[in-house]
């Protein structure tokens, strides 16, 4: 019997190879393609797109001056002009004339005219508003007691730190404003970025008196002293990373919140009634 040759006809030892493995031969149509180097233009404008997102750079933020952010970035002036005329054109940024670069007010567009002007009109919007606030905050609380960081937790102790100095000057529209930063600041250190514009857009309207004048509440020395200690609960939960009680700290200071609004309302429903009455009176 005649032996198959092993010269004339042989395969090389590359076919050889893919005779004997399986889908090899399949794998050199495979869509890889050649790594392009990236345009510098293009990684600061993703490097300032996750400062947004991340809510490290707020709406109505001012950039540094051109020269600094170059120097920061690391890149020439064209390469940073580039980058910044791609995010205004996606509506990120915007120029105001003779004052600079400012990040665009990206929550605007959350609710709209009619549904604020719904929201201003009816009370019922406010004990909803109270209701997903309590759902939210007490959950972001809770996460950013496990996965906050060192520092998360320190910028929340240092707002707490500069919400009681307000509390002892008495100026409710101050203390207003110090309360929204504590909220918000455990809503950042909670680490996600939905909740995060999503919370802020809801800030935002409550800043603008949609839902309720959040002033009249600090104007009550009572409650102010009440609102302290609750925010004081909150924030040793949140620094001795206790989950748990960070959450129910939390939904505690919300209901009471709630309580007092009612409280408000009711009383401001029965002072008009008074009123009426007292004009029916002079009359007769």
């Amino acid at each position: 019997m005649r032996r198959a040759s092993t010269t004339f006809g042989a395969r090389s030892p590359e076919v050889a190879t893919l005779a004997l493995t399986p889908g090899l031969r399949h794998n050199r149509g495979m869509p890889f393609e050649k790594i392009q180097p990236e345009k510098l233009s293009h990684s600061v404008v993703k490097q300032i797109e996750l400062l947004i997102l991340r809510g490290i750079l707020r709406p109505g933020e001012r950039l540094p001056s051109e020269r600094e952010l170059s120097e920061r970035f690391g890149v020439s002036r064209p390469s940073l002009r580039e980058a910044v005329a791609a995010l205004q054109n996606a509506g990120l940024l915007v120029s105001k004339a003779n004052a600079g670069i400012f990040v665009a007010d990206v929550l605007g567009s959350a609710f709209s005219p009619a549904l604020v002007r719904l929201f201003s009109a009816h009370d019922e919007a406010v004990f909803d508003y109270l209701d997903f606030r309590q759902d939210m905050e007490g959950l972001a609380a809770e996460r950013a007691a496990r996965l906050g960081s060192d520092t998360d937790l320190a910028v929340v102790d240092e707002v707490f730190t500069r919400m009681e100095a307000e509390h002892g000057k008495r100026n409710p529209t101050d203390e207003a404003q110090i309360d929204a930063d504590f909220h918000l600041a455990i809503i950042e250190a909670s680490h996600n970025v939905l909740m995060l514009h999503m919370m802020r857009s809801m800030y935002e309207l409550l800043r603008e008196g949609v839902f309720y004048n959040r002033k009249i509440m600090f104007q009550q020395r009572t409650t102010r002293t009440v609102l302290l200690e609750q925010h004081r609960q909150i924030n040793n939960a949140l620094q001795a990373r206790e989950p748990g009680a960070a959450r129910a700290a939390v939904e505690a200071h919300i209901e009471f919140v709630r309580q007092a609004l009612s409280d408000n309302l009711k009383a401001a429903r029965n002072e008009a009634i008074a009123q009426k009455r007292l004009e029916f009176v002079k009359n007769r």
